[in-house]
């Protein structure tokens, strides 16, 4: 057994998400987001789940606070419902919804808990889709609007923002595969999307540093994939390279060096012909960044889309983790290369383990982006987990999971990638999307019927871990 010591400073916490943990969609000036209008579909989500009442967070809010302070984390990152705050996605604030996040944000700072603050974790109000979404350059515009609404609100307390979560999942699960909200699929309007994110992140930056105080760092958080060609081909190496660069890049660059990958424009040219680019869009988006969230599970495998692959491929996504070992898939967002499937183990998501790969994932940032400090911001795993006889939830496949990435992040800060804090997802199992509620990443487990939470065994592990400053492994 090794025991890894963590810098001094090195920040502690855990995330949710608004949506999959607030319940309360109709109350208080809430009005519907895309993924309220996406439970609504048959089909869309497991067992026809919803998040009408999810954790019910938002009626038990000093609740989940002293659970909290009752774990010791010293930090908290959240995110804020646009269509609660904003119900139209535009014009009228509602007071009531910032009242809220006000509430949350200093019954957080009452407990020594520090705030970690994200504008936009996929709830898109639904007039905004209406008028086209993240397609429409309007939504990154008024994406800036919402983020000074905020930035008045909240900036005063919060020492953190984060402008999006994942803007890969939202262009390309959103619109390639059509398994999130809105539930598109199309090429074009993924990488569309992608460009309007990019573009309501700088935008956002920019709305942001005009009202809150000068202090106030900035970032933003990214689900980098660490790309695996299947193979030593050629082809499948190019793959790689490809959907590194439609994963990655099309974020990582534009952000950080102000331009998109000259590769990315010249393999998607079939898709699209980037038109909608603007004059000025290149240094909007190139705002300075104090902090760059990087969210982590899995890695990818992939291939180049040769004919053979084509005929095994009827349809699956990447995602899709009942095809975990079911063949090639399809990569969204692109029909030059498949996902390949990776042996096991596997959490109950399908997803394969490979704590080595964080490592490197985080070492090629460092070098390829110098000087943007790095925390993770999510890393986690979903288990069937069920509650015991003696009242206790036991998961010692999550302990063992969260050490082992964690020994990772230590690996990487030790071979010079500059990463400062570690937030566990999530702090409460909750709604996972597309899976409903047949899936728990939490720490601590929410009995569906009664909303009783009851901390997890790694919960308390992972109070011992903060406490300690440390993993032994």
């Amino acid at each position: 057994m090794t025991r890894l010591q963590f810098p001094d400073q090195f920040v502690w916490g855990s995330a949710t998400a608004a949506f999959q943990i607030e319940g309360a969609t109709k109350e208080d000036g809430r009005a519907p987001s895309i993924w309220d209008t996406f439970c609504a579909e048959p089909g869309r989500v497991r067992d026809g789940d919803t998040g009408d009442v999810a954790c019910d967070h938002y009626h038990r809010l000093a609740e989940d606070l002293d659970l909290m302070s009752e774990l010791g984390l010293p930090s908290y990152r959240f995110s804020v419902s646009w269509p609660r705050v904003i119900p139209a996605g535009s014009g009228a604030v509602n007071q009531a919804g910032l009242d809220f996040y006000s509430r949350l944000v200093d019954g957080l700072l009452e407990r020594n808990i520090s705030p970690l603050v994200t504008l936009y974790h996929w709830d898109l109000p639904q007039p905004l889709q209406d008028a086209g979404g993240w397609t429409s350059r309007e939504t990154a515009e008024r994406f800036a609007e919402y983020a000074e609404v905020l930035g008045r609100s909240l900036g005063d307390r919060v020492p953190t923002f984060t402008t999006l979560n994942e803007p890969w999942c939202s262009a390309f699960l959103g619109y390639a595969s059509g398994v999130h909200a809105p539930g598109l699929t199309d090429n074009a309007l993924a990488l569309t999307a992608a460009h309007h994110l990019n573009l309501g992140h700088g935008l956002a930056v920019q709305a942001l540093r005009s009202v809150v105080p000068a202090r106030t760092q900035m970032s933003i958080t990214l689900n980098l994939a660490q790309v695996y060609p299947a193979t030593d081909s050629a082809e499948d190496e190019w793959a790689a390279r490809h959907v590194d660069a439609i994963s990655n890049r099309i974020f990582l660059d534009p952000i950080l060096q102000g331009q998109y990958p000259a590769e990315l424009l010249t393999d998607t040219a079939h898709i699209t012909d980037w038109s909608f680019i603007a004059d000025g869009d290149a240094a909007a988006i190139h705002q300075p960044l104090d902090l760059l969230g990087i969210n982590f599970y899995t890695p990818s495998s992939v291939a180049k889309a040769t004919e053979e692959i084509r005929a095994q491929v009827t349809g699956r996504w990447v995602n899709d983790p009942s095809q975990a070992d079911a063949g090639p898939s399809s990569y969204p967002g692109t029909d030059l290369a498949f996902s390949i499937p990776q042996p096991g183990p596997y959490t109950d998501m399908g997803w394969p383990i490979r704590p080595q790969a964080f490592t490197e994932l985080l070492l090629r940032v460092h070098k390829d982006y110098p000087g943007v400090p790095l925390a993770i911001t999510e890393n986690g795993c979903a288990y069937a987990d069920v509650l015991s006889a003696d009242g206790a939830v036991h998961d010692p496949e999550r302990i063992d999971y969260v050490a082992k990435h964690l020994a990772a992040v230590h690996a990487a800060i030790e071979g010079g990638a500059d990463v400062r804090g570690y937030y566990l997802w999530s702090l409460m199992d909750n709604f996972e999307w597309a899976w409903g509620y047949s899936k728990r990443f939490g720490m601590v487990h929410v009995d569906y019927d009664t909303l009783v939470r009851t901390p997890k065994d790694s919960a308390r592990w992972f109070s011992s871990v903060i406490a300690d400053n440390a993993v032994t492994v």
